[in-house]
């Protein structure tokens, strides 16, 4: 018996190790913008060495979060409850001026280097998407502004082909 009852605590101990030891499941990185990322297998940014998942959509492959110091609306504050699909940021912001914010933005990112390839809008609901590029060969950015009862919802489609720090 006691034998035995050496083999069960030294397995007892063997399980507490192993379970010490961890999962070995990893989270996803916090986001410049607080907003949860959503992600697909993470990818490592080249350029930074830091850990960021990528999301394949119909537009294209996005980075899962804004990179730290991508120009934000003034007041614009995370709202994933606005989601409908995969983002590098969905924001809220007070107030349903779609047109007004896309053209912030857009001032916002030709201040940050980005070209404008096209302001859309107003479509059937009352959003704009304003569509820019950027110095790096690929890099593209979609905002789309939709007004939503006394709030307006920015989607931000940041490209995989952006540089994200």
């Amino acid at each position: 018996m006691t034998s035995s009852r050496f083999a069960i605590a030294l397995s007892l101990v063997a399980v507490f190790v192993l379970a010490a030891c961890g999962s070995g499941a990893s989270s996803a990185a916090p986001s410049a913008t607080g907003v949860a990322s959503r992600s697909t297998p993470p990818s490592v940014a080249p350029s930074s060495g830091i850990a960021a998942g990528q999301t394949d959509t119909e537009w294209g492959r996005i980075w899962d979060t804004l990179p730290i110091g991508f120009p934000s609306y003034p007041g614009s504050t995370p709202a994933e409850e606005t989601a409908t699909g995969p983002a590098s940021a969905d924001l809220v912001v007070d107030g349903v001026d779609a047109k007004g914010i896309a053209t912030v933005l857009q001032t916002l990112l030709r201040q940050a280097g980005y070209t404008t390839v096209g302001l859309s809008g107003p479509l059937e609901d009352g959003s704009y998407v304003l569509d820019m590029t950027g110095s790096a060969a690929g890099c593209k950015v979609q905002v789309s502004a939709t007004p939503t009862g006394g709030l307006t919802t920015v989607t931000i489609l940041y490209g995989a082909a952006c540089p994200h720090s």
